[in-house]
């Protein structure tokens, strides 16, 4: 007897009205097949017609004009920064969640800096990560300030949910660039940086040349000096507006106007410095 062709695992929960957070997160990486942070190309595909199957209750022919032309307008809703894919918090305006704290937590952090002040706030030990215990405060107080109801044990999933998503190395802490993930693309100041990662060495010859009274900290004209120069020694336009906005999420990181080596660092090199 001839073995039957293997179907396609289903893509969990799209028939549903309101997702779990667990449930968004199994179709989060149902569809971002190889795990680069995006739907995409096929994976896009493949969404959309799912999504369709899903809400009509029909099989459709993704070779049919209208079916393209439905993407396309799909597209055009929720693909908000234009680059042709859906990010994570594109998809959570798609499939709303019963809780939806990413949206909770663009109410509570909607601009780079108050993300930087954020971070700074609820990374206690300044370690350069926020732990599970951390992110468990961080949340709590999240949730209280969307005035949204939960247990302890809710706050535990939601935590281990948030660490399952944006926890890329699997450490059990998040770095500031996976928490940055939780911004909205134009706002994630971070991916800016990501042509310019700086090593170790690099990162302490930079910093000592812009501590230029060598007091062990860059005050404002210092950084603005520092990333100016880093702009234009990686050939990047320098927009005077952005390079304003960087500046000042950067310095939210501050403590009361200096910015010692360890916020600092945390923003230019790929890993701590230890």
């Amino acid at each position: 007897m001839a073995n039957k062709p293997q179907q396609q695992p289903q893509p969990p929960h799209l028939h549903l009205a309101e997702v779990t957070a667990s449930q968004f997160l199994d179709i989060w990486k149902h569809f971002d097949a190889d795990g680069n942070g995006y739907i995409e190309g096929k994976e896009l595909e493949n969404f959309f017609r799912e999504l369709e199957m899903a809400r009509r209750g029909a099989g459709v022919d993704p070779s049919n004009p209208i079916f393209r032309e439905k993407m396309k307008e799909f597209m055009q809703k929720f693909d908000k920064n234009k680059d042709g894919r859906i990010e994570m918090s594109e998809l959570a305006q798609i499939l709303p969640t019963e809780e939806n704290f990413l949206l909770c937590f663009r109410q509570f952090v909607s601009s780079s800096a108050e993300f930087m002040a954020a971070w700074r706030r609820y990374d206690t030990d300044r370690s350069g990560y926020i732990e599970a215990n951390e992110l468990k405060g961080f949340l709590s107080d999240l949730l209280q300030k969307a005035n949204r109801h939960y247990d302890d044990q809710k706050l535990q999933e939601y935590t281990q949910t948030i660490l399952r998503m944006f926890d890329l190395n699997g450490d059990g802490k998040l770095g500031l660039s996976e928490m940055a993930r939780l911004l909205p693309v134009q706002e994630n100041f971070l991916l800016k940086f990501q042509g310019v990662k700086l090593t170790s060495e690099q990162f302490n010859a930079i910093f000592t040349y812009y501590d230029k009274d060598g007091n062990g900290y860059i005050d404002e004209q210092e950084l603005d000096a520092l990333l100016r120069d880093l702009y234009q020694k990686n050939k990047k336009d320098v927009d005077v507006k952005n390079l304003t906005g960087y500046k000042q999420s950067i310095m939210s990181l501050s403590d009361g106007g200096k910015l010692y080596r360890g916020e600092l660092e945390i923003v230019l090199c790929r890993e701590p410095i230890v």
